[in-house]
């Protein structure tokens, strides 16, 4: 679906009163508006909202709660909470939001606009605004239809989110901006040195495939990786219904890279961009990959196969040490990789992993700029045995159960050698439950982060 801003000439003007400025805000209003607010209750409490009607009994002006400084701070996208309760109409920003904040606000109120309608008829929000002067309409509108992407690819269900669908997604994104794309699937995987990426999707009806998208002719080489796998039995190591449930959204690392990538397209970014995804499916059949298996890595590490459920980290294998070997300035992988960084974190925050403390700076400052958490973890040297079975190069299934995501970001950085930068998000991709701008179902995480700090996390 498009997200966009209302184009109204016209439009309702809307009111933001925090709970402190509640009263002082009314004392200034005259008797009528006074009388209707305290008939309806209003205080100012987060999300709470009222339309006052004009002469003619139309909405003539609207009022939402803003909350207080503690209830803000337990959540974000405060202007959304009440958007979606107000009555039908364009809406124009008159007073209450910080200028700091009008950007992510007016983010918010798109992102709360979108549902994901493909396999039936549905509500809509009501409710249009008109962008504030001091906002960069197009470039709002980019990243939440960027972010749209995101989530309607974790959201299909793997019937019709396989790895030809994938690419199918990833081709048209190309097509839309002017990319180009490759893609090596099936047995060519063999000839082409991707022996990891074909071992774990090759128990499957649907082939695998390495998709390998490239935009931009300056700036500096930035190169995105991202976890494709399409649906996740755990292979012969099968895991439980419960855990299987949600594994539509094992390629939400793919899903957040294309949406990632759509931002720096869509807003002109001197970069030169590259995107990988290793798309699969992890399925079960008579020549499914086994338990004790050692592959062969296209770096040449060799890696024993402990369990077929830690299949993410060997399709990102491969695809990162290609992404090595074209010498970029950066290398970004996203994942939807471990239930321990869940643990760790929760689903709310997107925890990654750097050891340039130049780029995590910059990360962490556009992060709070934009309402986007995220959460350092550690590339913690001590934990690197745990990785080194022995009989192979690597282990993927470290047993002992501890430090689950870190020891699988050791593992994958095991495979970048030359580039200089190198920054892994172990993401959820999921909203649990309904919040504001972000109904249950799939979500970016990290990204609107990423796209506004990439120049300073490399120094241009």
């Amino acid at each position: 679906m498009s997200l966009h801003f209302s184009n109204a000439d016209a439009a309702i003007p809307l009111h933001v009163i925090s709970e402190d400025n509640c009263e002082t805000w009314l004392s200034g209003q005259g008797d009528a508006v006074r009388t209707w607010c305290a008939a309806h209750g209003f205080k100012g409490a987060l999300g709470q909202t009222i339309a006052l009607p004009d002469g003619a009994g139309a909405p003539g002006m609207a009022l939402i709660g803003y909350g207080s400084d503690a209830t803000r701070r337990r959540g974000r996208f405060h202007l959304a909470a009440g958007a979606v309760n107000l009555p039908e109409g364009h809406y124009r920003i008159a007073s209450g939001i910080p200028t700091d904040q009008l950007a992510s606000e007016s983010l918010g109120w798109l992102l709360a606009a979108y549902r994901f309608h493909a396999y039936r008829e549905g509500s809509h929000m009501k409710a249009q605004l008109v962008c504030p002067e001091d906002v960069n309409a197009s470039e709002v509108e980019a990243i939440a239809n960027a972010e749209a992407l995101t989530r309607d690819l974790i959201n299909t269900p793997a019937s019709d989110m396989g790895p030809p669908d994938l690419e199918n997604a990833a081709r048209a994104l190309a097509d839309e901006f002017g990319a180009r794309i490759s893609v090596v699937a099936g047995g060519d995987l063999l000839e082409q040195n991707f022996p990891m990426i074909h071992t774990v999707g090759r128990a499957a009806d649907r082939a695998p495939r390495l998709i390998d998208m490239a935009w931009g002719t300056d700036g500096p080489k930035i190169t995105l990786v991202g976890k494709g796998v399409c649906f996740d039995t755990g292979g012969l190591n099968l895991k439980p219904g419960g855990s299987m449930g949600l594994m539509k959204k094992d390629m939400g690392g793919a899903a957040a890279v294309l949406g990632l990538a759509r931002m720096i397209m869509a807003t002109g970014q001197q970069i030169q961009l590259r995107v990988l995804i290793p798309a699969v499916e992890n399925s079960v059949s008579s020549n499914a990959f086994r338990p004790q298996d050692i592959l062969t890595s296209r770096k040449g590490l060799t890696v024993e196969i402990n369990n077929t459920d830690a299949e993410g980290r060997l399709v990102l294998a491969d695809a990162l040490a290609l992404a090595d070997e074209g010498n970029p300035d950066m290398i970004i992988s996203m994942a939807t990789l471990t239930g321990a960084a869940r643990v760790a974190v929760g689903p709310d925050l997107a925890p990654y992993y750097t050891d340039d403390e130049t780029a995590a700076a910059a990360l962490e400052d556009a992060a709070k700029s934009v309402a986007d958490p995220v959460w350092r973890m550690p590339f913690h040297a001590p934990y690197e045995a745990t990785i080194e079975p022995g009989i192979s190069d690597l282990d993927n299934a470290p047993k002992g159960g501890f430090a689950g995501s870190i020891t699988a970001a050791l593992f994958l950085r095991r495979f970048v050698t030359q580039c200089p930068r190198y920054m892994h998000f172990d993401i959820y991709g999921w909203q649990p439950t309904a919040a504001p701008a972000r109904p249950k179902g799939g979500v970016g995480q990290g990204t609107r982060a990423l796209v506004k700090a990439l120049h300073a996390m490399i120094g241009t």
